[in-house]
């Protein structure tokens, strides 16, 4: 006679017990139904303790990032400090060699180890077109447990442009941004990591090409394609015209770890074929330019920043994007 009373109250149990199961898949450009189905699987594997609304947000967060994979035809080019006039304007850049003789163009930076000239052959590989958003990252702290970094300055007004969502997302060790990377590729099942310094530079030269500012024209507009000089805090990533690649964020903002090891004299050993840098080191390697530089001077697609692989503290000017170690399309 309680059969009845007993059903509905059955099917809630039932329904509870498999709520990741029970929403839609998400949409996705690239990956085929049966892709996204084996990412959904191997979370629900990885993760069987979350809630199904956290292991939902990870697919999400996987599925868009893959979808945000920029395909980079491989090439051959001259990696280093090309050179440059030796009073130019940014805002008017033209076409290297300017006009003149390469040898007699001044150098780009007034660092001397970018200086010297090396060909580079890189295979084919993905970029991601924006930065790690903050939303994200906090999404793979979670998934292992930890607590939201600086929690308690998140809710100060003053701080709130700091911690937006949709911010590039700031870490403290270099080996944080690798983990991300791989949590990415782990779930994924792609060759997920963080680029060369080879393949970052490649890609914001397009392709190599002898372009000083990774922006839509090769020129600075502040305000226009890159983040005015007045700009004295972090914005949201993709705010600004991408590169003739379709890459975000390669200049101004925040600059982005890489994989390799830092070698002062890395470049006149470098080999030709898909240079990872030295095997060892005691710094690891950051490029583009951050939200507080003056860009004119900082923001050239071939400045190299050398920096100890964990900081002080989580610095909204040091973020990473990830890259996928494969040379076909997804």
């Amino acid at each position: 006679m309680f059969r009845p009373a007993l059903l509905p109250f059955l099917l809630l149990l039932s329904l509870n017990g498999c709520d990741a199961q029970s929403q839609p898949l998400p949409k996705s450009e690239k990956l085929s139904p049966e892709k996204i189905e084996a990412i959904s699987q191997r979370i629900n594997d990885r993760y069987p303790d979350l809630s199904g609304k956290l292991r939902e947000q990870i697919l999400d967060t996987v599925v868009r990032s893959l979808d945000d994979m920029v395909f980079i035809e491989g090439g051959e080019f001259e990696m280093g400090d090309f050179g440059t006039l030796c009073q130019y304007d940014p805002a008017n850049m033209g076409t290297w060699p300017y006009g003149q003789e390469p040898e007699r163009l001044c150098p780009i930076t007034p660092e001397r180890h970018d200086d010297y000239l090396h060909q580079v052959r890189l295979s084919s590989y993905h970029l991601s077109r924006y930065q790690t958003r903050l939303e994200d990252f906090d999404l793979f702290r979670t998934s292992l447990g930890l607590k939201l970094f600086n929690a308690e300055y998140r809710d100060h007004e003053p701080m709130a442009d700091f911690f937006r969502p949709e911010n590039p997302a700031p870490v403290k060790a270099w080996q944080e941004a690798k983990d991300y990377c791989l949590w990415l590729g782990e779930l994924s099942a792609y060759p997920v990591d963080l680029p060369t310094e080879a393949q970052w530079e490649f890609a914001a030269r397009s392709r190599g090409q002898y372009v000083q500012y990774a922006t839509d024209s090769g020129s600075l507009h502040n305000g226009k394609n890159i983040p005015p000089d007045d700009k004295t805090f972090i914005v949201p990533v993709g705010q600004f015209p991408p590169n003739p690649l379709g890459l975000y964020d390669m200049t101004g903002n925040a600059t982005d770890w890489v994989n390799d090891w830092y070698g002062e004299d890395y470049y006149r050993h470098a080999s030709l074929d898909n240079p990872k840098g030295p095997e060892s080191g005691t710094e690891k390697i950051r490029r583009g330019s951050y939200y507080a530089e003056s860009n004119w001077m900082s923001a050239h697609t071939v400045r190299r920043w050398n920096h100890a692989p964990v900081r002080d503290d989580y610095y909204p000017a040091t973020s990473f994007r990830c890259a996928i170690q494969a040379d076909s399309a997804l």
